[in-house]
């Protein structure tokens, strides 16, 4: 057993400590002002090796890093959960650092896992790229909006903000009345900018992408390239800590909510408590496959199958959460496995349309 287990009640300027020695007696409880390497000092006195149950507020990231900085090992703490199992059943109820120290020293201390500081710091490339890619559509459906209230349009264009068309755009733009004009070529101008900082943040993902071996295995699926690769690999960390490939679909939020009551079970939408990154990265490639259903060279692949099965019965939108689950669950044993997707065999499909 350990010598010390440590509480860590994290707040915004400051975080609270309560450190039990073996036998489960506070031997000290301290505020510690959030300034750089503070944490780290209070904490090397302790044994190397010692735990600290974090809460999972939303500055932890720097705080983790000062905890393993003194040699000791941080917990992320499951918050619900650990509310519940301290007694703090209401909505305003607060975790404290002696609860967290105690339950650790029970090992009943629900927690999540914690990403290396390396794998944290490689996930704000693709976090930050999704973040931009949000705002640069924003942009553009604003653009698309302005015009339209002016019945602007350019005739045969798909991509009115590609290369070959911003000529025709900036002419189409002068002809907006004079403050609508100005604030329009304010936008094209952000957009230009957005984009370059995208491209920018793609290049250094691509020179991650070359390096990894597992991302190369998950480029093997149908609908995943660079972005979606490094973005699942990110997310996941090690495909060890799921113990089935339902857990890690229901993780990723691909799988429908249901509702069981007399017998009978009613499906609802996706799941909102997830991993929304890994959730947006298979919905986006299973849009993918959507997307290249008719094409001659997809028609083999079991996902078009899938689709258009699930498309006729369901629609589009339940025939892509079909699909990304199967791509999901599919992720799980291929990197289990450490080989490359393969189509599922014959026997496989049949179980697969039965369960749809």
């Amino acid at each position: 057993m350990d010598n010390y287990t440590i509480g860590c009640d994290a707040h915004k300027h400051y975080s609270v400590f309560a450190v039990l020695d073996r036998e489960g007696v506070l031997k000290s409880q301290k505020r510690v002002e959030h300034k750089t390497g503070e944490i780290q000092r209070y904490l090397e006195k302790y044994p190397m090796g010692t735990r600290v149950a974090l809460e999972s507020v939303g500055n932890w990231y720097w705080i983790a890093d000062e905890i393993e900085a003194a040699g000791c090992i941080p917990l992320l703490t499951h918050a619900a959960k650990a509310k519940v199992m301290m007694g703090n059943i209401n909505k305003t109820d607060k975790l404290d650092a002696k609860g967290l120290a105690t339950l650790l020293r029970l090992n009943s201390l629900p927690h999540v896992w914690l990403p290396p500081g390396k794998t944290r710091d490689g996930r704000e490339l693709p976090r930050t790229r999704m973040a931009l890619t949000k705002i640069r559509t924003a942009l553009k459906n604003r653009i698309h909006a302005t015009l339209a209230k002016y019945n602007k349009k350019l005739e045969g264009a798909s991509d009115i903000f590609i290369p070959k068309w911003r000529e025709e755009l900036l002419s189409t733009i002068d002809q907006l009345p004079t403050e609508t004009r100005k604030c329009m070529r304010s936008e094209l101008e952000l957009l230009d900018h957005l984009s370059s900082q995208i491209q920018s943040l793609e290049v250094r993902i691509q020179d991650l992408v070359e390096d990894s071996d597992q991302i190369q295995i998950l480029k093997t699926f149908p609908g995943i390239g660079d972005i979606l690769g490094i973005v699942i690999r990110q997310e996941i960390g090690t495909i060890e800590r799921f113990p089935s490939a339902e857990q890690f679909a229901s993780y990723c939020g691909v799988v429908p909510t249901v509702k069981s009551s007399g017998g009978k079970s009613r499906y609802g939408r996706m799941r909102k408590q997830s991993n929304q990154y890994l959730k947006w990265a298979f919905i986006e490639a299973a849009n993918g496959v959507g997307l290249h259903h008719t094409s001659s060279n997809w028609q083999d692949r079991h996902v078009v199958r899938l689709y258009r099965r699930i498309r006729q019965l369901k629609g589009h939108r339940i025939a892509i959460g079909a699909v990304a689950r199967h791509l999901a669950e599919a992720t799980y044993w291929i990197l289990r496995k450490q080989e490359p997707y393969r189509e599922p065999a014959a026997r496989s499909r049949k179980v697969t349309l039965q369960s749809g």
